[in-house]
């Protein structure tokens, strides 16, 4: 038994042994023949190693070298302002603040009597039963943390405060909270984080779930929470096969109850064009709800066909709200001046106007797009919105149109500023992906994240427990509805509903305070 014993043991060392040593030799002489990779070819050995280490690069710079303000798109610090309130429904931080305040920025203006508590015009009628956890202990490699069950006032706007969007409709859209998801597709997210979004937004309440262009699926339905379902160039969900718009489709999707109000989205801050899916992540039951063709790679057209200029598209948005009796609006990146003058001047021309704008900063994210449009095409949200919000108030058309703003608006303070500068309602997209498991991997377009979220895989989907990430989802939308309440009552309002540019000023290199309709009126 031991001769057996001792001859298994010198068999599994040879082998370890052996193993690397034959492929380290076939390597050698495979890559000195090949003709591709001059480093491979010149230095077999090393080479490798150096692949090796390129291939890990992102992982060793996000998790060991980058600091926690310097990752891009997001940073470890702005990931943790997301994953803490979701998970462990906390937001406090401790010593001071880290952020560089020699650099220019927005900051809110605090009254010297603030608004007590009991004077803030919150809805805390409703109450929200959610889970979160408790972290008992922590240590080097390991963390003990339960999960328990919390009982949370929902930090609704009061009534008075309520935004109404599309008032003249048969049927127009009340928001009780300020923050919604912007649009993220059935398809280039999975069904299981759509689930679990949908969920989670219809338990938190006084928000929205905007569809994306890829249509509404019956995911989007499971939670209950209010829809705004956008259609997009390729016409989604309200098309024929052949790809023409379809009023009788247009119709079925207006008589869902969710479905509050429609949108048309002609860009999005990271790509200027259309929507991008591979094939292999167009499967039959995305293709049917989509009405393409399966396992065909999509890419929609970069504008509209059924119009050609602002007042063609005015007379489109009349026809889709005379058909469903449900607002309009319009998704935008804000470019040219020029063109938004002319879509103010035209709107007080006509008399007509989509009910809503929502405009997508160039800092925005997508699934898939190009490197130079998400890098160099288009303003970023903060310079967008008050072009967009000046405009309609120079040709006096403001009070018709609502503006939803997107772009890196993920905590409270980034969404009160956005408010101040001309936003009435905001929208967020990759944080709500990072509340359901989100590790920002940047592969979002090959259909193989890591951690299920957005990959129609369903193997790798099974890695996102639709429930716990639920409750996550819940815990950010109130999380950031009392945060906002905070700052509000720091500014001495008693909605951020109130916060207007006079509540914010910009501080630039040479430490230069500026008040923010100063510098609008510089624009």
């Amino acid at each position: 038994m031991i001769e057996i014993a001792s001859l298994i043991l010198l068999i599994i060392i040879l082998s370890f042994l052996l193993v690397p040593s034959v492929f380290m030799i076939y390597s050698y002489f495979v890559d000195r023949n090949q003709k591709r990779h001059s480093v491979l070819k010149n230095y077999p050995l090393i080479g490798r190693v150096r692949y090796f280490f390129e291939s890990i690069g992102p992982e060793l710079r996000q998790y060991l070298f980058t600091g926690d303000n310097d990752g891009k798109p997001f940073s470890r610090k702005d990931y943790q302002n997301i994953v803490l309130p979701a998970k462990y429904k906390k937001r406090m931080v401790g010593f001071g603040s880290q952020r560089d305040f020699d650099q220019p920025g927005y900051y809110i203006k605090n009254t010297m009597f603030p608004k007590l508590t009991e004077e803030l015009a919150i809805d805390q009628k409703e109450k929200i039963q959610t889970y979160a956890y408790y972290i008992e202990k922590e240590h080097l490699f390991s963390r003990r943390e339960y999960r328990i069950q919390k009982e949370s006032g929902p930090y609704f706007l009061d009534d008075q405060y309520a935004v109404t969007i599309g008032e003249q409709c048969t049927h127009p859209f009340v928001a009780k909270g300020l923050i919604g998801m912007s649009g993220m597709s059935y398809g280039a997210l999975g069904d299981r984080a759509i689930t679990a979004l949908s969920l989670g937004l219809g338990r938190a309440g006084g928000t929205w779930m905007n569809t994306g262009e890829g249509g509404v699926s019956e995911y989007h339905l499971k939670g209950n929470v209010d829809l705004i379902m956008q259609i997009g160039p390729g016409l989604f969900g309200v098309r024929t096969q052949e790809g023409e718009m379809s009023w009788e489709e247009l119709k079925k999707k207006s008589e869902i109850k969710q479905i509050k109000a429609f949108e048309l989205k002609l860009a999005q801050g990271a790509k200027t064009r259309g929507g991008h899916v591979e094939a292999e992540k167009v499967t039959e039951e995305i293709a049917e709800i989509r009405n393409i063709k399966p396992y065909q790679t999509v890419d929609s057209p970069n504008r509209f066909k059924e119009f050609n200029n602002v007042y063609e598209m005015l007379d489109f948005i009349d026809r889709i709200r005379d058909v469903t009796g449900k607002p309009v609006g319009i998704k935008i990146v804000v470019g040219q001046q020029s063109d938004i003058d002319n879509l103010a001047k035209i709107m007080k021309e006509t008399g007509q106007s989509p009910d809503f704008i929502s405009v997508d900063g160039s800092e925005g994210g997508t699934g898939a797009t190009y490197q130079e449009l998400a890098d160099s095409v288009g303003l970023p949200i903060k310079s967008a919105i008050p072009i967009l919000h000046q405009a309609l108030v120079d040709h006096d058309v403001r009070d018709r149109v609502k503006i939803i703003a997107s772009g890196k608006l993920f905590t409270p303070d980034r969404i009160a500023i956005a408010l101040a500068l001309g936003a009435d309602l905001v929208q967020v997209a990759r944080a709500f992906m990072v509340t359901v498991g989100c590790i920002m991997a940047q592969v979002c377009h090959t259909n193989h994240c890591p951690v299920g979220v957005a990959t129609t895989d369903k193997k790798l989907q099974q890695a996102l427990d639709i429930e716990e990430k639920s409750y996550r989802v819940t815990n950010y939308v109130i999380s950031i509805r009392e945060g906002l309440f905070n700052i509000a009552a720091a500014a001495g309002l008693e909605s951020p509903t109130e916060l207007k540019d006079e509540h914010v000023s910009y501080k630039d290199l040479y430490d230069v305070i500026y008040e923010n309709h100063l510098m609008t009126n510089k624009q």
